[in-house]
């Protein structure tokens, strides 16, 4: 219980620092943090994207979250500079409370690992 209440803590640290930052006023949600990693991850931060390059921001977020469980391993970059991923495991059936806290507890250690988060 002790992890739950760790993950629960850090998460919350991670939503209001994020959001102080990046929202007007209401909290960020799991979407919104998994597509700011995407736009970090791109690194073309100054520029307005397109519905299916949000779509690609977030896969690219989520394959670089789930590298060190072992699900993704990055491959290459293309030449408009996209980063592009090879499924290395094929991900468990999770149910979407699982999916989440997986989420979470991946968003948290890439913060962390980057320094943003204690």
């Amino acid at each position: 219980m002790a992890r739950d209440e760790d993950l629960k803590l850090k998460w919350n640290t991670l939503v209001e620092k994020l959001s102080n930052r990046f929202s007007e006023g209401e909290d960020l949600d799991l979407e919104s943090i998994i597509y700011l990693v995407g736009v970090q991850e791109l690194g073309q931060l100054n520029r307005g994207f397109k519905k299916d390059e949000k779509l690609n921001l977030m896969h690219i977020a989520i394959c670089k979250l789930l590298e060190p469980y072992g699900y993704y391993e990055f491959d290459f970059y293309d030449e408009d500079g996209w980063p592009h991923y090879t499924v290395k495991d094929q991900l468990p059936n999770l149910k979407a409370g699982e999916q989440s806290v997986l989420m979470k507890e991946a968003l948290v250690q890439y913060f962390t690992q980057n320094g943003y988060l204690d």
